[in-house]
Order: structure tokens, then sequence, then C-alpha cells
């Protein structure tokens, strides 16, 4: 040992441990293998200073005829065993950390201070030579008198032990505890925070957590659920309906096709009955927007079956009409027509039916008619790499040929029958006219084609490629220098 350190063991010791301190706060938390490594080895030098100049952590200390001395490595001696408890918490955190992860810091936080306690009794029997059978018998007098005081916290301490041991849920899950749902952010000794969707915290004792009905929306990995409930009329055929509502599940893509999504007839009453869909989504975030998505083709469904959602506010039933007028209602391109309009439009729409995987608008052709979705889900096919994919999916009240009818340009995509579909077919020669005479219609046609073809383009153009950067500079980088 060098000579200097052997003459000045003491104060070696204080500025290791000054050093220690140091070294810890200045290390990036992102080198924690560094932080542990450097740990490690100062308490290795420190104890070989303590035990070299004989103040062994294991007697009491010497020095006995020399006051400050004595109570100097007294000191040095109860600091070993405070820094022996600290490096075995580390070096115990850092283990649990690469095996059980963020989860297990609650355990990790009692096992630091089990070992901190047994350190400190540690120190009172070996330096201070206390009696540690009576330091015992009153530390657990006062044990009994703080557990009682802090029996509602010390509830919540071990129901978060046991909510890390079973682990039901863990950081970043979606859950739900009674009722409260949210994203989990931190499970500490007290209780469990959730960031709901409104973006709002919600703190959670653990004792509640650990009696509370949890549903963990996380598990199984990339499955949320949903559901949504709808009622109709009482006189309405359920076969109808519920061919209609496995209709709009086949139009709304986000949907995962398995587990496949489900229409279930629910609760009948007086009123109404009830029919629930219910699928699922590869991520929470889509749960919002799938579901309104979903409401929406639901309502369209109905509508194109005859049957529509129960409302209280409903008037009188409206007079009988022709599908073709119906369908002209609920179109938002030509809702804009006058009543009279819309009696004479409907008289020159023609019912085409389609069986599932027929072609409707093969991709190339320029069409001279315009088609309306009346019911059924349409399926429209984009060519990338020389691959066709699924772009996406139409139901009824949308529009199909607009590019022939506007500008005789060819369809960018097929259009083919995902479904059983009928279409209300308006030839050219009678839809120019109109377009010419209403021009709201003829923008609101113009506008529709413009946002299909920025999307078809955003869809099947190859993704830009980053260049690659050249000089010294990038010279060095690549060969590590």
């Amino acid at each position: 040992m060098p000579s200097f350190i052997a003459d000045h063991p003491m104060l070696c010791a204080v500025a290791l441990i000054l050093i220690d301190i140091a070294v810890w706060r200045l290390i990036s938390p992102n080198l924690a293998n560094w932080k542990l490594a450097a740990r490690l080895v100062i308490f290795a030098v420190f104890s070989a200073v303590l035990f070299n100049d004989g103040m062994n952590p294991m007697q009491a200390a010497p020095y006995a005829d020399d006051t400050t001395l004595h109570l100097a490595a007294t000191a040095l001696q109860i600091g070993w065993w405070l820094f022996a408890a600290r490096t075995l918490t580390v070096l115990l955190g850092a283990v649990m950390m690469q095996r059980v992860g963020h989860t297990g810091r609650l355990l990790q936080d009692l096992m630091g201070a089990v070992i901190f306690l047994i350190a400190i009794i540690a120190a009172m029997a070996y330096v201070l030579d206390l009696p540690v059978k009576g330091v015992l018998a009153t530390s657990g007098a006062v044990a009994i008198i703080v557990g009682l005081a802090l029996q509602s916290t010390l509830s919540d301490v071990f129901s978060g032990i046991v909510l890390n041991t079973t682990k039901p849920y863990q950081i970043d899950d979606w859950i739900s505890i009674d009722g409260t749902e949210g994203r989990v952010t931190d499970i500490d000794w007290r209780a469990t925070r959730l960031q709901t969707s409104q973006g709002s915290l919600a703190v959670i004792p653990n004792s509640l957590a650990a009696k509370a009905k949890i549903i963990n929306f996380s598990r199984p990995a990339d499955m949320f659920g949903l559901a949504v409930s709808l009622q109709v009329s009482p006189h309405a055929r359920p076969q109808t309906v519920i061919e209609a509502l496995e209709r709009a599940m086949q139009g709304c893509r986000p949907l995962l096709a398995q587990p496949a999504p489900s229409v279930a007839f629910k609760a009948s009453t007086g009123s109404g009955v009830e029919y629930e869909i219910s699928g699922f989504v590869p991520a929470m975030g889509l749960k919002r927007e799938t579901r309104n998505q979903l409401y929406d083709l639901a309502y369209r469904h109905l509508q194109a079956a005859g049957v529509g959602l129960l409302s209280a506010t409903e008037g009188s039933t409206p007079p009988a009409v022709s599908g073709a007028r119906a369908l002209l209602e609920r179109s938002t391109i030509f809702s804009t027509l006058r009543q009279d309009e819309k009696d004479t439009f409907s008289q020159n729409m023609t019912l085409h039916t389609y069986r599932a995987g027929e072609m409707i608008l093969a991709a190339g052709e320029v069409s001279d008619h315009l088609f309306i979705i009346e019911s059924g889900v349409v399926s429209v096919l984009l060519i990338k790499d020389g691959h066709k994919f699924e772009a996406g999916r139409m139901g009824p009240g949308e529009v199909i040929g607009e590019s022939g009818i506007l500008s005789d340009q060819a369809a960018l995509a097929d259009f083919s029958a995902k479904t059983y579909c009928t279409l209300y077919r308006i030839e050219n020669e009678y839809l120019k006219p109109c377009l010419d005479a209403r021009h709201d219609i003829g923008e609101a046609m113009k506008a529709l084609l413009d946002f299909r073809r920025h999307a078809a383009q955003a869809l099947t153009e190859d993704a830009p490629v980053v260049p690659v950067k050249k000089g010294f500079i990038q010279w060095l980088r690549n060969r590590g220098l």
C-alpha cells in the first residue's frame, strides 16, 4: 500500500467516500454499469484502507487511549457498514432490473430497507458493542406502535408488494381499476398512478387496487377489445339487423380478422332491441377512432337495410319512398338536390347487384357511368411494386366512377364487391347536364376525386430515400474515428 495512504488512513478513507459521492453524481445514468463498477472498486479500496490500519468493522474501534481518533475510527467503521449496505443494494438492484425490469422497483426498495436495517444492527453490535437483544426488544415495541399508527399506509405497502409479485399489470399497460381506465405510469410504495385518456392523473392506493376488479387491456399484447351497442326498433327482423351489422364490421378495416369480430343480441324491451358489436384492434390509440367509424358504418348499413336506430325523439313514420329516392336522401353529394329534382333523378337510376368477389370497376377502365352504393361492402385495391393490396373499403352512400365522369380518366383502383352488394347506376348522358346545371354537386365530386387521387398517390409511391452524407467527417465516422 502506498506510504501516503499508510500514513494517513483516515484522511484517505474520508476522501474515498467523497470521491464515491462525486463519481456517482457525475457519471450519466445511461452508464449504469460503469457507475456500479466504480462503486465496487472504491468500496474495495475503502475496505482495504480500513483493514490495513486495524479498523476492523467486525470489532470495536481501536485507539481507546485517544478519544478523537477513537471517535473518528468508530465513525468510519459504521460508515463501512452503511457503505457496504448501499453497495449491495445497488448491486442487487442492477441484477433485478435486468431480470424483472422496472416492475421490481418496489421489491428492490424493500430489500434495500432490510439490508440497511441489518447493517445498522450489525454496526451497533460489532462497532458500538451494544446489547443487540435489548435493542431488538425495544425496536419491536416501537415497531408495534408505529405499525398501529400507520396501519393504512402499511396496507398500501404490502398490497404494493403483492401487486409487484403477482404482476396483474406493469408499467405502460392500459388497465381499468374499479372503473378508472388509464395507462400505468408508476407503481410505488403507496399507490399506482394512471394517465387517463383525458390526460389527467389518477392515483389509486395499492390497497384499493389489490381488492378491486382489474382489467388489463394490454394482455394479450397487440389486441385491444372494443364494443358498440345499438338499439333498433322491436319490429325489425333480427336476421336483417344482424346481417347489416356484419356488413358494417366487414367495412371497418381497423378491426382484427382474428379473433373475428361478432354481433350478438343483448337485450329486448318493449321500446326496442339492443345489439352489440364486439371486436379487437391492434393498438389502444385506435379504439376511439374505430368505435366512431364502426358506429357510422352500422348506422349506414342499417339504413340501407331499412332499419333505423331507435330514438326517443323520432317523429311519425316517414312516407314510403323507393330505394333510389331514399339513397339520394342519404348521399352527401346529392343531398342538396331539391325534392322534385330528387324525384326525377331517382327515376333515372338503375339497380345492379354483385356477388362477393365480382369486379365492379377495374383499374384502367374509363367509366361512362356513376355508381352509388346502396348496400354491401366494396373493397378498393391498389397496385404497388407489382402487388395488389387493399387500400380501403366503401359502404352505403359512397360513389364509384367519378374520374371517368368528370375528366374522362381511367380509374386508379380496382373496385370489387367484398360482400353481396347492390348499387344504383347513373348514366353519363343524364348526369352530365345535371353537373353543368348544379355547380355545387360538381364541386363536391371534384373535391372527392382530388382527395382520392392524393390518397392513392400517398399509398403507392415509394418512401423517399435519405441521401447518404459524404465528406471527411462522415468518412471518419464510418471508420469509428
